[in-house]
């Protein structure tokens, strides 16, 4: 079972390098806060998978929900900012 998780851990990895062009060779500021709020939920899921692998689930959940809420509001200051910059109109 250790082996599942390691290859689904290896394929997020993978699509995290995905997202990370999007968010690096993005055609606009949309796309590329997108490609950086998907990378921050594959690491999400990166760490659970680690806490199954490493057997320390809790640990991994509490950093993971830390993680979230940063990942959140990091989102959410990025959005405001764009909005009074008028990079992006509603």
């Amino acid at each position: 079972m250790t082996t599942f998780f390691l290859f689904i851990g290896i394929a997020m990895c993978v699509l995290v390098l995905l997202c990370l062009y999007r968010a690096t060779m993005g055609p606009n500021v949309l796309n590329r806060t997108a490609g950086i709020s998907a990378i921050g939920t594959k690491t999400l899921i990166i760490l659970l998978i680690m806490g199954i692998v490493y057997d320390r689930i809790d640990m991994f959940v509490d950093i993971s929900m830390v993680y979230a809420l940063l990942n959140f509001i990091g989102c959410l200051v990025l959005a405001k900012y764009l909005e009074r910059s008028r990079e992006v109109s509603c």
